[in-house]
């Protein structure tokens, strides 16, 4: 049985199949390999030589652009209220969040949707409600798995949300081979959240009880959350899926740029060549290689460079040099057109990438507030800053209903990103001072923003009236 099969026999319509086929050739160029592409075969004139065609990567180096410009150690997530604050604060830090979260955004750029599905670890479940048993107060048991884009399937949907789905992935126990799978589903009106495992040693994906297998024995098979609000958080690319306009699914930041990526590795692939096709040789005829009169060889027999001529074929000179011109020139620039055509494409502008001294160097100039890269920027953070939010309420939501810890729920969220390669922060800092000074902005505005806290709290810091006139 295929998962495909699965879910036909659970009623579920999930996306059309085959869009996991792109996401898969989406996957092996960002490992920088496709096999139907890197390895070829050539004639050369008597017989097909096999051929392995060299690849620079670039699929990959645009995701890690994207994810370093999306998130990095600057992104402050800043929660109103103390308490709050210091729970998230916690949790994320428990679960690696700076350094997990970079790499889903370099795996949402490469399979164009990551999901963050938060889950609660070492807790015991009621057998007849499903109802997780409430008392454990150790905030290490709210974990934070992360899915890439091959592992999402969507059970349903609505104008491009995704209100139920399921998540894979695989684990191997003892030797064999196990599909976990985690459906997210609605039953009247409330989240219910199951979980299934696959016996796949075989390739035959038989259903097994989850609890029987080491490691699975705590994990429930259902659990009811009593929450319309649902424990995952889809995070995509604000890129439109001209795949398939009506999946909910994003795309690979480099998916309409295969073109371009072949072009890449067909020029560089070509430029290595020429070093090793166009390299000094020195034709050297038979009678020229004999011993001299104390029996010593005339030309070392290891060195490259000399090519001895078959016995018989007529030669005037009995060394002759081949030294053929390179054509670095030509395939530099070849190369650079391909890599600014990459760079338009994936959404840094024409110039984001150079290749110079051999090797491809990343433009670190600051870049203006009307730039293509700003404005592509900003447009990804949307998604991101949504994905966020939502992420920080379901925690807050897990640490009342699971931890009874009493927090605010609707407490207000602020995603300040790194904006450091668009303008000086201080030179912004400097322009808002004097903006309060001149009237023209209210000073918490400032505070919020120097101090990275919202806007409430920023109230909360400013000084009263009689303390200023004391001051």
């Amino acid at each position: 049985m295929s998962i495909q099969q699965y879910f036909s026999d659970r009623g579920f319509d999930t996306i059309d199949w085959s869009f996991y086929s792109k996401i898969e050739q989406w996957e092996q160029w960002y490992q920088g390999k496709v096999k139907e592409f890197h390895s070829y075969r050539a004639y050369n004139g008597r017989t097909n030589v096999s051929c392995e065609r060299l690849s620079l990567q670039m699929a990959k180096k645009v995701c890690e652009d994207w994810a370093n410009l999306l998130m990095n150690e600057k992104v402050a997530i800043t929660i109103d209220g103390q308490k709050e604050q210091h729970f998230i604060d916690e949790v994320l830090k428990n679960n690696n969040f700076i350094v997990k979260a970079n790499e889903a955004q370099e795996l949402k750029a490469a399979y164009g949707t990551v999901a963050y599905v938060p889950y609660m670890a070492n807790v015991e479940v009621k057998k007849d409600s499903g109802e997780v048993i409430k008392g454990n107060k150790e905030l290490s048991c709210i974990h934070i798995n992360y899915i890439a884009g091959d592992c999402i399937f969507p059970l349903s949907w609505e104008n491009g949300i995704i209100k139920e789905c399921a998540f894979g992935s695989r684990k191997t126990v003892e030797g064999k081979e196990y599909f976990y799978l985690q459906l997210h589903m609605l039953e009247k009106g409330m989240y219910v959240i199951e979980n299934v495992l696959f016996d796949d040693t075989n390739g035959q994906m038989l259903e097994v009880a989850i609890n029987s297998i080491k490691g699975f024995e705590t994990i429930a098979p259902k659990i009811y959350t009593q929450k319309k609000t649902p424990q995952f958080v889809i995070d995509k690319m604000n890129i439109v899926n001209n795949i398939d306009k009506n999946n909910p699914m994003g795309i690979a930041v480099f998916a309409n740029s295969i073109d371009v990526l072949k072009a890449i590795d067909v020029v560089f692939d070509s430029y290595h060549n020429e070093f090793l096709l166009g390299r000094k040789r020195i034709m050297v005829a038979e009678e020229a290689l004999h011993m001299d009169t104390e029996g010593k060889m005339t030309f070392d027999p290891t060195d490259m460079a000399f090519y001895r001529l078959p016995e018989g074929i007529e030669n005037e000179n009995f060394i002759h040099e081949i030294d053929m011109s390179l054509r670095a020139n030509e395939h530099e620039i070849a190369l650079q057109n391909r890599l600014q055509l990459l760079s338009a494409k994936s959404g840094f502008g024409e110039n984001h990438y150079k290749f110079d001294q051999g090797g491809i160097a990343t433009a670190t100039q600051v870049i203006s507030e009307n730039s293509y890269l700003f404005r592509t920027l900003k447009k990804h953070e949307i998604i991101l800053e949504n994905a966020l939010k939502e992420l920080v309420k379901i925690l807050l939501l897990m640490g009342n209903q699971y931890l009874s810890l009493g927090l605010n729920e609707q407490a207000e969220t602020v995603i300040d990103f790194d904006d450091s390669i668009i303008e000086d922060r201080q030179t912004k800092l400097n322009d808002m001072r004097l903006d309060v000074s001149a009237g023209l902005l209210k000073p918490e505005y400032y505070i919020a923003q120097k101090y990275n806290v919202t806007l409430q709290e920023a109230i909360k810091l400013l000084p009263d009236e009689e303390a200023i006139q004391e001051y």
